[in-house]
């Protein structure tokens, strides 16, 4: 933001009065935004048509799985996906039930009707759908599909229909989540400030930065820069709005305060932005390295939530430094109305609650950061309990959708991998011995396709579900089988193989990317807080709060939610953002101590920023987990866990972390947690 001008004279050259026109700045900056706003609006709703919902896009190039779909074009595979039409009536398929799925105008090259060697009850059709557009085409399928003979069953299921269910999903993005997110965002501003005018400045200013986001990043992904997939998506609608409601509270709690010390709104507006604009800027840019982080995975799709997360947070940093101090200068007093902050009135934030939780830690510093941290580590001990090992494709879904269904039909008739076999490549001259040995424990049948460029090909049809976790296992021992046969270079793709990949490789990600992050945010507050001690001490308590929320994450999803399990890469998302975002109210809390810890000493610094940033620092955790809270009314597992972790983990760092762990150990400590710099040699 430009510095608003401060100057008392009233005239220049020209006859102009400097006063009177420090509106200018401030007008133009807002109508800026208005026009940006009008233009980028739109492209929040359109991020959903460059959005990619298929894994076997995600998959780094040295992936098994990868390079078994890029030699499958040397037979001719033009990169199609399967979708399977299953059939059931329980007395018995009819002729006249089989004359229909056969005379059905398939969009993709079909199978004839294949009945079930089980029973009479059931037929399939396999469908080759395009895979660059597989939604649509599952749409067609289910319309041609919508007027079965009376007590025919038919579905569509296979990876095709997978897909189609989950961009349906994700379309309550565009939506739902912005209207629960929204609304609960303004409902915590109305209770905090008891205002109806400042939420509407605030939310404004989140709608704006999301604008601003959506257009940056369906450009990119536009333009094939960077991927974007429903999840990402909905966690950027989300990040945005949560980290520009949090940057408007710290910045609105100051300016309020001000006024209080400040007769001249501008000059108050000024000394609220310098006083802010550190700490928000270095919360934000704690954010963006940590989330740019995940650009050293393997995976396509993490790697596109890194700039996704970092765009975000940068529109939410612009918008909360430009649009909303110019917005707020301009109102003035108003803005809080009808509670406005008048001249010379006292400061509410000096008393009240956090004044009795400064009083309480400072005169047992050491029992409070104690008990909290064996608090803290009960949670940790049950993290072992959490199943983060990786759930079937058809567990990915919260509500019933036709692919879930389908599958469990065709598993009740059929192989349950029948429709999406997993695919062995193997040299030509050991094709028979690679057939031999691909005939291990859950595989059904082993079918040669064909060979060409001295490769033989074999579809491996598994007994159970392609996408679960047992078809998984399955393929683990299948390629150890193909592989054991010498001089055969055999390799092992199709969807079982690839969401075994994509599970390894997240685990990978896992153990290079989270000791980077500790790393990243370490620099970031030691360049900060200019110490090398309070760092270490921050970055401890919320990894133990990440701990923590992972144990009890562990006792919610598995006693009282029932989830089947979580994909290996829910931890590292949670991790990325826990501490992330864990340590910006950190980061608020020790900007301002050593603000006041300049002028009071040690221990009236940490005791003076607590109490004065206790209920501000509250407010932005509540908004941030309210706001991640809306991601559940999305019917997505891993949506529905993220949001979980980081709700609860983000309410744990800020009412117990934040509160007491770190102020009682900054009391405890006393000057020497400045260490190195020259604070740690001021008084006590």
């Amino acid at each position: 933001m430009i510095e608003l001008s401060d100057h008392r004279s009233t005239c220049c050259p020209g006859g102009h009065s400097p006063v009177r026109a420090r509106w200018l700045l401030p007008a133009l900056i807002a109508v800026a935004w208005l026009a940006l706003g009008g233009f980028a609006g739109p492209y929040t709703g359109k991020l959903s048509q460059v959005a990619v919902n298929d894994s076997t896009a995600f998959l780094p190039a040295s992936a098994e799985a990868t390079e078994v779909a890029e030699r499958l074009k040397a037979f001719g595979d033009q990169r199609s996906l399967p979708a399977i039409v299953v059939a059931e009536r329980p007395s018995g398929m009819t002729e006249a039930d089989r004359a229909y799925l056969a005379g059905i105008a398939y969009p993709g090259q079909a199978s004839p009707v294949i009945p079930s060697r089980q029973d009479d009850q059931a037929a399939q059709v396999l469908v080759a759908v395009d895979a660059a557009d597989p939604a649509d085409a599952v749409a067609d399928l289910r319309a041609a599909l919508a007027d079965p003979p009376d007590g025919l069953t038919v579905l569509v299921a296979g990876p095709a229909a997978q897909i189609a269910d989950l961009k349906e999903a994700f379309g309550g993005i565009d939506g739902l989540l912005l209207l629960v997110a929204g609304a609960v965002v303004a409902l915590i501003l109305v209770l905090v400030y008891r205002s109806p005018l400042l939420p509407l400045v605030v939310l404004l200013s989140g709608g704006f930065a999301l604008g601003a986001a959506s257009l940056a990043v369906y450009l990119l992904a536009d333009h094939d820069v960077l991927d974007l997939n429903g999840q990402s998506q909905g966690i950027l609608s989300i990040l945005v709005f949560g980290a520009a409601t949090d940057y408007a509270l710290l910045l609105v709690s100051r300016f309020r305060e001000e006024l209080r010390d400040t007769e001249d709104r501008y000059r108050a507006m000024r000394t609220a932005w310098r006083a802010t604009v550190e700490p928000i800027a270095a919360s934000a840019g704690t954010v963006v390295l940590g989330v740019l982080c995940l650009l050293f995975s393997d995976l396509a799709s993490n790697k596109g939530l890194g700039p996704v997360a970092a765009i975000g947070i940068g529109a939410a940093l612009l918008a909360s430094t430009t649009f909303l101090p110019a917005v707020l200068v301009l109102l003035g007093r108003t803005a809080f109305w009808p509670k406005r902050p008048t001249f010379g009135s006292p400061h509410p934030e000096a008393g009240g609650l956090w004044a009795r939780v400064a009083r309480l830690i400072s005169a047992r510093p050491r029992l409070t950061w104690v008990a909290t941290t064996l608090v803290l580590l009960v949670g940790v001990a049950f993290v072992p309990q959490l199943k983060a090992s990786g759930t079937a494709q058809s567990d990915v879904f919260l509500n019933d959708v036709d692919s879930v269904a389908g599958q469990e039909l065709l598993s009740r008739h059929f192989p349950g991998g029948s429709g999406a076999p997993t695919v062995v490549l193997a040299r030509a001259d050991q094709g028979e011995a690679v057939a031999r040995a691909a005939d291990v424990a859950g595989v059904s049948t082993v079918e040669p396709k064909g060979e060409t460029g001295g490769l033989a090909r074999f579809d491996v049809v598994l007994d159970d579900p392609a996408d679960s976790e047992a078809a998984v296992a399955t393929v683990q021992r299948l390629r150890d089988a193909v592989r054991a046969v010498p001089d055969a270079d055999a390799k092992v793709g199709g969807p079982t193989a690839t969401q075994l990949d994509t599970q390894r490789t997240s685990e990978r990600d896992r153990l290079v990317i989270i000791p980077i992050v500790l790393l990243v945010i370490f620099l970031v507050l030691a360049l900060l807080l200019r110490s090398l001690l309070a760092p270490l001490l921050l970055i401890a308590t919320v990894v133990l709060s990440f701990g923590a929320t992972m144990g009890v994450s562990a006792l919610v999803f598995n006693g009282i939610l029932d989830f089947p399990g979580a994909d290996p890469v829910v931890p590292l998302f949670g991790f990325v953002f826990l501490v992330a975002l864990g340590i910006d109210y950190n980061i608020f809390l020790m900007t301002r101590v050593r603000e006041e810890s300049r002028a009071l000493g040690a221990r009236e610094g940490v005791l003076r920023g607590l109490t004065i940033t206790g209920g501000v620092i509250t407010s932005a955790g509540v908004v941030l987990a309210a706001t991640f809270s809306a991601l559940a009314v999305l019917p997505i597992l891993f949506l529905a866990q993220i949001a979980f972790i980081v709700a609860f983990g983000v309410l744990l760092d800020t009412l117990i972390v934040r509160s007491l762990l770190v102020p009682a150990l900054a009391v405890d400590i006393g000057r020497r947690i400045w260490w190195p710099s020259r604070l740690s040699r001021g008084k006590e």
